[in-house]
C-alpha cells in the first residue's frame, strides 16, 4: 500500500517513537513551533508594537476554520479555550423546563456528557443511547416529544466510531430538536460540512487532529440559534462596538464572538494558524484519505497477529483515524505502560489499546509500532510458557 509522505519534513520527530496518539494531544508541525518561536521572540524584543498585526492573524484563523467547517461565514466562529467551554455555551446557554429530555449515546466522552448532566437540578433529563447494532436508528427512535437536544460525536473516542451526521441532522429537523456536534476527533482528521450536517452547534479543540496547541478551540453556532443561548460570560470582547472602551450602552456582538469575552489566546492563535495552514494545504480529501489508507494498513498488520482483535469497526462508512484492539490473555493495562515504555505513544480508551496516526505517519512507523507490539507479545507468551 503507498502511503503519500510528502508532508514528513514537517514532523521531525523523535525516531525512537511511533507516535499514534493523535486522537489524545498531536506534535506540531514544524510550521507551528516555528511561528510561536518568532511571536515569542517578536514579544521579547518588541512587546505588542505590533498588536494590528495579531488581529489580523486571528481573523485570518476565523476564515480558515470557516472554510475548514464550509460554515455560511466567519461570523458564525467563536474561538473558544477547549470543547467543554463551548459544550457548556449550549447546556448553560439554553433556556430548558422541567421534562425537557437531552439525548447522547452511551459512548461519549465526559466532555459531552457532564454538561448536560449538570442539568439535572433543573430537571432536565439525560438519556444515553446505544450505538450497537444501529447506531443512527438508534438515536432517532429514542426522540420523543420531549426531546430538546441530540448531542453526539462525530466518531466516538472510544473505539472510532463514525456516526452519519447528516442522517441525524435531517431526523432532527423534521422534529425540532436541536443538534449539537462535539466535532473533536474528526476535523482535521476528515471533512465535516456543518452546512450538509445541518447542525446547530459544532466544536473542537485544536490539540488533536488539528494539529495545535491545547487551550484554543472552535465553536461553531448558527445564526438560527445564537439568539437562543443566554450569555454566561462577559467582557470587553464580546461586544458589538469592541475597541470603543469609552462606551457605556453596549450590546452583544450579532457573530459568534459574542462567546469570546475578554482577550484572545494571541500565541496559540499563531501555532493553530500555521497548522490550519498545512492541513488546508494538503487538503481534506487528501488527509482523509491518507489517514485511512494507514487505518487499513495497521488493521492488515495487527489481524495478523495471534489473538489480537480489533474493537473498531473498520466498514468504510464507520471507520474513522482511530483503531482500537485488545489482546485476548493479556492485561491491557500492563501492555499499554510496555507500549509506552518502548516509544509506542498510544491510549487506553474503549477497553482497548487506542492508536491513532495521522495523515503523514509513515510506513516505517506504523511497521515499527506494530514490530514492537509483536516482541511484546511473543515475550509474555515465553514467559507464561516458563512457569
Amino acid at each position: 500500500m503507498a502511503l503519500n509522505n510528502s508532508w514528513q519534513s514537517e514532523f521531525p520527530q523523535d525516531p525512537a517513537i511511533c507516535y499514534l496518539n493523535h486522537a489524545a494531544v498531536a506534535p506540531w508541525p514544524k510550521r507551528a513551533a516555528e511561528a510561536v518561536s518568532a511571536f515569542a521572540k517578536e514579544n521579547m524584543l518588541q512587546g505588542a508594537r505590533d498588536y494590528p498585526r495579531w488581529s489580523r492573524t486571528e481573523k485570518h484563523l476565523r476564515e480558515q476554520l470557516t472554510a475548514l467547517l464550509n460554515a455560511p461565514a466567519a461570523e458564525d466562529i467563536a474561538l473558544v479555550k477547549n470543547t467543554s467551554e463551548a459544550l457548556s455555551f449550549v447546556a448553560q446557554g439554553l433556556t430548558w423546563q422541567p421534562g425537557d429530555e437531552i439525548l447522547i449515546s452511551d459512548q461519549e466522552f465526559p466532555s459531552n456528557r457532564i454538561p448536560w448532566e449538570a442539568l439535572r437540578d433543573q430537571g432536565v433529563k439525560v438519556r444515553p443511547v446505544s450505538l450497537d447494532s444501529q447506531p443512527e436508528q438508534n438515536l432517532i427512535n429514542a426522540m420523543t416529544e420531549r426531546t430538546r437536544l441530540l448531542s453526539i460525536s462525530s466518531v466516538q473516542y472510544g473505539t472510532g466510531l463514525r456516526i452519519d451526521l447528516p442522517r441525524l441532522g435531517a431526523a432532527c429537523r423534521e422534529r425540532g430538536v436541536l443538534f449539537c456536534v462535539d466535532a473533536i476527533q474528526t476535523l482535521g482528521a476528515q471533512p465535516l460540512d456543518v452546512q450538509h450536517v445541518d447542525c446547530d452547534f459544532a466544536m473542537a479543540d485544536g490539540h488533536k487532529w488539528l494539529l495545535g496547541p491545547e487551550g484554543l478551540g472552535v465553536f461553531y453556532c448558527h445564526a438560527r440559534a445564537r439568539e437562543q443561548l443566554k450569555l454566561t460570560q462577559h467582557g470587553w470582547h464580546m461586544v458589538e462596538a469592541m475597541g470603543d472602551y469609552d462606551r457605556h450602552d453596549w450590546r452583544p456582538a450579532s457573530s459568534a464572538r459574542r462567546f469570546e469575552p475578554g482577550s484572545p489566546n494571541t500565541l496559540a492563535q499563531q501555532a493553530l494558524s500555521a497548522s490550519l495552514s498545512l492541513l488546508l494545504e494538503a487538503g481534506m480529501e487528501t488527509v482523509a484519505a491518507e489517514l485511512d489508507k494507514r487505518i487499513c494498513l495497521l488493521a492488515e498488520l495487527l489481524t495478523a497477529l495471534p489473538d489480537v482483535t480489533l474493537l473498531s469497526d473498520l466498514t468504510a462508512h464507520r471507520r474513522s483515524g482511530i483503531i482500537t484492539f485488545s489482546v485476548k490473555g493479556v492485561a491491557l493495562q500492563s501492555l499499554h505502560r510496555q507500549l509506552m515504555d518502548q516509544g509506542v505513544i498510544c491510549a487506553l480508551r474503549g477497553g482497548g489499546i487506542r492508536w491513532s496516526p495521522h495523515f503523514y505517519t509513515d510506513r516505517a512507523t506504523l511497521e515499527l509500532a506494530v514490530s514492537r507490539l509483536r516482541d511484546l507479545l511473543e515475550a509474555t507468551d515465553d514467559n507464561n510458557a516458563s512457569r
